[in-house]
């Protein structure tokens, strides 16, 4: 038996291209959300000296759209991107959805061996890349037959506007990789609808005005970022300014005008930490948002004193966006992440699992396979969290049925790292579990059965040749044996004993 779901139920009826440019919309359907008709003054988009307003970034991200139609690329095509976060980033992606095409953004830290697995995957007819990461790119080009151009992002091909594609709220937008239970990535495949409809319920929740400017120093790649961060913030035709991440640019760019700031759990702690030695008046700053791993309730309350207000805290997924959030209005209670957010039903399975339905949930991987541990039924996404509903109807997460990894907002299946070190030929037997942090929430964790001597430098220095720095075990601890099931299979949760031993 599950227990009732709360929330409601609704999909966004448009594409984000629409979402994004009031005048088509109108045009096409002769009426528009409120949230889109609030206009927006100020600017669009901030970076350092550049600054673009929201007539700019249509006729810019048209003429961009057009380069890319001029490249061989298509609506349709898997478009992806390699790149440093940075303004070009952010218009080459619009470009992509323009076009009608479908992006697939890639972490800028990954390795040749982890790009190449997407690019092989995904089978992108186009790679917008950085000049750091376009030898990565050429090297893995002989292996993705329909990777056809190579195009540089600091010069990003221009051309007239094309004619806007016939898309809908069901076609396919955007392609993000998460690890599987193998520990392969695997491709989440999100539409304009869910898109659309996961900006629109952040936008409302958190009361977005146009007159709001967003302190943005999260990765583009992540759901987190692209999607609660840039989509709201064009959604609402508000500000965004990206920040380089460290505590004293961010704390400047709040100070002179910033209104929201979105952060994981590991970044509100240096924010904290740099605040005691340097303290600053933030109080034009109306909210202050975390997620994508647990808030620890001492840096809650460090949040507090030093920030000047309680951090929202949220909940979401790759597979559905953001979709419970603590109140608004309060009270942010430390521990729980809240209630769902406008067009969410969340229910409890009778093992406790949190379930989530809405026009925000994907309807499959890109290329499903049998190992995909988040599945949807009947509309129903099984997020695979525990979770447990207080008499108020507040939501607090209490675990996970899966083994992932979550470190400083970052997805990491230990698979992937076991699969890294045992390729190690002083490492015998390894094991990878997450270790609770206040820093990073989880830390990545290493046990390992040497094979004769071997040092911890050396398997570090392993890792980081061929995993993203998230992924590289923050710790390695050394182990008489593994500990195992009947079945063999790894009992993570003694891993912790075995090291003591």
């Amino acid at each position: 038996m599950t227990s009732p779901p709360w929330g409601c139920h609704r999909r966004a009826d448009s594409t984000l291209p629409d979402g994004f440019d009031e005048s088509r919309a109108l045009l096409r359907r002769g009426s528009l959300p409120e949230v889109l008709l609030r206009g927006g003054a100020g600017p669009a988009l901030v970076a350092g000296d550049s600054v673009i307003t929201h007539g700019q970034l249509r006729a810019t991200v048209g003429a961009l759209a057009g380069g890319l139609l001029g490249r061989g690329v298509h609506a349709n095509d898997r478009v992806a991107i390699f790149a440093e976060r940075r303004l070009e980033w952010i218009l080459g992606y619009l470009a992509v959805l323009r076009l009608g095409a479908i992006a697939v953004p890639i972490n800028p830290a990954y390795t040749l061996r982890e790009l190449e697995q997407i690019l092989i995957d995904a089978e992108p007819s186009a790679v917008i890349c950085d000049a750091a990461r376009a030898g990565l790119v050429t090297q893995v080009q002989p292996r993705v037959p329909s990777l056809a151009a190579v195009i540089d992002l600091e010069d990003l091909p221009r051309a007239p506007e094309p004619g806007w594609p016939d898309r809908g709220p069901e076609d396919p937008a955007l392609i993000m990789y998460t690890s599987g239970t193998t520990g392969q990535p695997r491709g989440v495949l999100l539409d304009h609808g869910n898109l659309l409809s996961q900006a629109r319920g952040v936008v409302e929740a958190w009361r977005w005005e146009p007159s709001d400017r967003l302190i943005h120093s999260l990765p583009l790649f992540h759901v987190h970022g692209l999607v609660m961060g840039l989509t709201g913030t064009l959604v609402a035709g508000a500000s965004l300014e990206l920040v380089n991440w460290n505590p004293a640019a961010v704390v400047g760019a709040l100070g002179a005008g910033g209104t929201m700031f979105f952060a994981v759990p590991a970044m509100y702690q240096r924010l904290c930490a740099y605040l005691e030695l340097e303290p600053a008046d933030l109080s034009s700053v109306r909210l202050f948002v975390s997620g994508s791993a647990p808030l620890p309730p001492s840096l809650f309350g460090r949040c507090v004193e030093l920030l000047g207000q309680a951090p929202l805290e949220r909940y979401g997924l790759t597979e559905a966006g953001i979709v419970i959030s603590n109140p608004y209005d309060g009270p942010r209670r430390p521990g729980r992440v809240g209630h769902p957010l406008p067009g969410v039903e969340v229910r409890l399975a009778e093992n406790g699992e949190v379930q989530v339905r809405g026009g925000q949930v994907f309807s499959s991987y890109w290329r499903p396979r049998a190992d995909a541990a988040v599945r949807v039924v009947e509309g129903w996404l099984g997020t695979q969290d525990l979770g447990e509903i207080d008499e108020s109807g507040s939501l607090a997460i209490h675990g996970r049925l899966r083994d992932l990894i979550i470190s400083g907002g970052f997805n990491v299946h230990p698979r992937e790292v076991e699969v890294v070190l045992e390729e190690h030929p002083g490492v015998r037997e390894v094991a990878v579990a997450g270790v609770r942090s206040e820093r990073w929430g989880e830390a990545v964790t290493a046990y390992v059965v040497a094979e004769g001597t071997v040092e911890t430098t050396d398997l570090m220095v392993h890792c980081r040749e061929r995993l993203a720095p998230y992924k590289c075990p923050q710790q390695i601890r050394f182990v008489a044996a593994i500990p195992r099931n009947a079945m063999g299979k790894v009992m993570r949760e003694k891993l912790e004993a075995a090291a003591l031993a």
